[in-house]
């Protein structure tokens, strides 16, 4: 193997690790009880976005996303624009919707 070919093999090793580590998180996250606010505490502890608005996304679908006031969320772009605003609040960069 040549010292380029051994680059890309660590990224691509690195990269199916961080993978992996991600579907643990996630499975490990959406083991709470259909309890008021009981995802919302599991999601502050992932540090990814795209995975906080993934499980943002498998809350509402299961019926189990609340809002800020406790009501339960029944529309979808409320729930992505919740699951965006947590990635914001964990240090994504993700412009605002323009008007």
């Amino acid at each position: 193997m040549k010292k380029h070919e051994k680059k890309d093999y660590k990224k691509h090793e690195k990269k199916h690790e961080e993978k992996k580590h991600e579907e643990k998180v996630i499975k490990r996250t959406m083991k709470h009880p259909d309890v008021l606010g009981a995802g919302a505490a599991k999601r502050h502890k992932v540090k990814n976005p795209k995975t906080k608005v993934k499980i943002v996304m498998d809350e509402w679908k299961r019926g189990t996303l609340n809002s800020g006031s406790g009501q339960k969320v029944t529309n979808p772009k409320q729930a992505i624009a919740i699951g965006l605003s947590e990635a914001r609040e964990a240090g994504a960069k993700i412009p605002k919707k323009k008007k």
